[in-house]
């Protein structure tokens, strides 16, 4: 009678996907409520695997949108009717079994069970008690795996340094190994969307609109408000990201953000979110307390944007054209200056017309698929000739806007040549005009205010108006 064969046990987090479950299943609760957090501090009072049940009991993933290692999905699809296939994870084993059912690929499952935490030692002593001493071969992809490879007939490393490699090497034979994917600097500029910070450009507009960019210390002041801005928005572009793995994943373009597609762990963006918006505000209390206050605000508001306004329809764009109109505060602020009635209400109804517009265009993407709704958003495709409609007049507004502040006593003020300036009116008309013609034909980038900054045309405009303004001076 021939030997069974010997299974292959396969890792999951870190192995089979490129995530973690239980990161993935607590930001799902987090997001619902952040306070379930002291709430995860009572569970693992009780142990690890006893946390690890209770959030897989209130958290629902998708198999079907988790970041899986293809290489690996695919070599175990060759391998099939070979040898039997097991799942062995310590994440817990409702979310095991669900990828386990997806993918059917495994014989068998092995997972934590609320009282039994199966990792490094327990999963060894678990995999030896079932198929017993050098009677298994094992797929894993960190260093308490060396434990199980001890006592495994053979490795297979995935995703794990050459030192690791070699360590297994020594406890047994090694079968396979899958390299390594590296994030580099270019994953986390992604990441961080640094060409996001092109955005915070607008601190510098009230030392512009006053007359003030000569003065070196004040500019100076601007470029470091500048810089806790960017700092305070990445931080929340990571959180943004973390919260929102399920609806990025479903996402033809947003699917391939560094923690969507796994090219980053989500450990470290936990731990950098924080660490950046903490880096922001502490230039920001070295620069003033006021700007400080200001960018507190504008953190808390970006982090309610995230976890909850964003989701509510049409607040959600009063919000984020307030979160722009929130720079220019900070850089009124910054320099000393007191804030112009004027270039806010301008500055309020513009970024409207461009929130507008960015919804816009996620709805128009929709157009031609199956869906009826933009994924966690509240707006339906229907909604897509209200949206144009009320984005056009809010960018319309911001031009009346204009128009009655250059006829103001206060451009009187600031401006020899006051007449001048109504040339701004009619190319400010052409360019809200054009950029909604574009979306309108589809081919507008997601954000409108990056699109602006990097389009051509938008670049002409833009120096148009600076001309305009300088002779108007």
């Amino acid at each position: 009678m021939s030997a069974l064969p010997i299974p292959l046990c396969v890792d999951l987090d870190g192995t089979l996907i490129r995530s973690d479950l239980l990161f993935e299943s607590a930001l799902i609760l987090l997001r619902r409520n952040p306070f379930y957090v002291f709430v995860f501090v009572l569970w693992l009072l009780r142990g690890r695997a006893h946390l690890k049940h209770e959030i897989a009991r209130r958290a629902e993933i998708d198999p079907a949108t988790l970041p899986y290692d293809e290489r690996v999905v695919a070599w175990l699809r060759e391998q099939q009717g070979q040898r039997p296939h097991v799942l062995c994870t310590a994440s817990d084993a409702a979310l095991a079994n669900g990828v386990a059912a997806h993918l059917g690929l495994f014989d068998d499952v092995l997972a934590s069970d609320g009282t039994r935490n199966l990792a490094g030692r327990d999963k060894a002593a678990a995999l030896r008690e079932r198929y017993g001493d050098k009677g298994f071969d094992y797929a894993g992809n960190e260093y308490r795996d060396l434990h199980i490879w001890k006592h495994a007939r053979r490795a297979v490393v995935v995703n794990g340094s050459t030192g690791l490699a070699r360590a297994a090497g020594d406890c047994c034979e090694v079968e396979r190994v899958f390299e390594a994917h590296r994030s580099g600097l270019r994953t986390w500029a992604k990441a961080l969307r640094l060409h996001q910070w092109l955005k915070n450009l607008l601190v510098f507009l009230p030392l512009f609109t006053s007359h003030r960019v000569l003065e070196t210390a004040t500019t100076l002041n601007c470029v470091l408000a500048f810089l806790a801005f960017g700092l305070c928005a990445s931080g929340v572009y990571l959180l943004n990201d973390l919260f929102d793995l399920d609806a990025d994943r479903r996402h033809p373009r947003k699917r391939l953000r560094p923690f969507a597609a796994g090219t980053l762990p989500l450990s470290a963006g936990i731990v950098a979110a924080p660490l950046l918006a903490l880096a922001g505000l502490a230039v920001a209390a070295w620069l003033s307390l006021p700007f400080a206050g200001v960018l507190a605000c504008y953190y808390a508001l970006t982090l309610a944007y995230s976890l909850r306004l964003k989701r509510i329809v049409m607040l959600d764009v009063v919000v984020l054209a307030a979160l722009y109109t929130v720079r220019i505060i900070g850089g009124a602020v910054i320099i000393g200056g007191g804030l112009s009635f004027w270039l806010l209400a301008f500055s309020m109804f513009l970024f409207l017309s461009l929130a507008m517009l960015k919804r816009y265009t996620e709805l128009r993407a929709l157009l031609g698929s199956d869906k009826s709704e933009a994924s966690g958003r509240g707006y339906a495709v229907d909604d897509i000739a209200l949206i144009q409609s009320l984005g056009g007049a809010s960018g319309y507004m911001s031009v009346l806007v204009l128009a009655l502040y250059i006829n103001s006593t206060a451009s009187e003020a600031l401006y020899r040549h006051q007449q001048v300036l109504w040339l701004l009116c009619p190319l400010l008309l052409y360019w809200i005009s054009r950029i909604w013609l574009i979306a309108h034909r589809g081919h507008m980038h997601d954000d409108p205010v990056v699109f602006a900054l990097v389009d051509r045309v938008s670049r002409v405009v833009l120096a148009l108006c600076a001309i305009v303004v300088a002779g108007a001076i």
